[in-house]
């Protein structure tokens, strides 16, 4: 599904992105990991066809992502870790203005709509404007209007960042039943344990350039002593004891 060759972004002097080598099958849920600045968000960017890359090339399912961005972008559905939503419109005239864009016929998008509002649990809310939604029904919101084009791929940028466990356990849900439909997800997460629970297969990115990569079990061997642990290997990456905070923080 995805083909980077020698993949680069530089600003001025400064390599967000090195040289990047990878393949992501079809039908698999694939991690990029790694500590802030590494190069992760601005490779999803580029994936998403927000950024163009300095060097290299990128193929979606066989479609060359810089010559044809239009084509690339009706398989793909992104979420930032930031989104943006149009506050001043309620959830449904939200969707509603997201299947205009993918020209989803009218009738497919209103059955897509109910049908993803039912799932996230935000049918009592489509009237309601988006304003006076809490941020894990913007989340929700947001990858429901990703979603309702029926996308070959799905990019997603740190999607459990402010949600409950209901609200993580249900992503993780989506991300296994799309990968089960034979689509794509890739994934940018610091939670070490998502990347263990629902990735196929993970890379650590450091310093723009991918440092490891491999199933969750083939990176734990890796790991000092091959103890099984991947924050171990983890650590060893990015830099060892100065990440130890960090890493603790994140296994809660």
């Amino acid at each position: 599904m995805i083909r980077l060759e020698a993949l680069a972004k530089r600003y001025g002097r400064f390599d967000a992105v090195q040289g990047i080598d990878l393949h992501v099958r079809e039908g698999e849920v694939f991690g990029l990991l790694g500590p802030n600045g590494a190069g992760k968000t601005t490779t999803l960017k580029m994936l998403a066809g927000l950024l163009r890359p300095s060097s290299g090339s990128i193929r979606i399912a066989g479609i060359d992502a810089v010559a044809h961005p239009v084509e690339v972008k009706r398989l793909t559905g992104y979420v930032p870790d930031r989104p943006y939503l149009y506050e001043k419109l309620a959830a449904d005239e939200f969707l509603e203005f997201i299947a205009g864009i993918y020209e989803v016929p009218e009738a497919e998008a209103r059955r897509r709509a109910d049908e993803l509002l039912e799932f996230f649990s935000l049918t009592a809310f489509r009237g309601e404007l988006v304003e006076g939604f809490s941020h894990g029904m913007k989340q929700r919101l947001v990858l429901a209007a990703a979603l309702l084009h029926r996308p070959r791929l799905l990019i997603v940028d740190e999607p459990m960042v402010g949600l409950d466990p209901k609200g993580v356990r249900l992503i993780k849900q989506v991300f296994r039943h799309k990968a089960e439909q034979g689509d794509t997800v890739l994934l940018s997460t610091h939670a070490l344990e998502v990347a263990e629970e629902v990735c196929d297969r993970v890379a650590i990115v450091v310093g723009g350039r991918i440092a490891a990569l491999g199933t969750v079990e083939e990176l734990r061997s890796r790991s000092i002593g091959g103890r099984g642990r991947l924050e171990d290997l983890f650590m060893q990456l990015v830099g060892g004891d100065e990440w130890s905070e960090v890493i603790r923080v994140l296994r809660g």
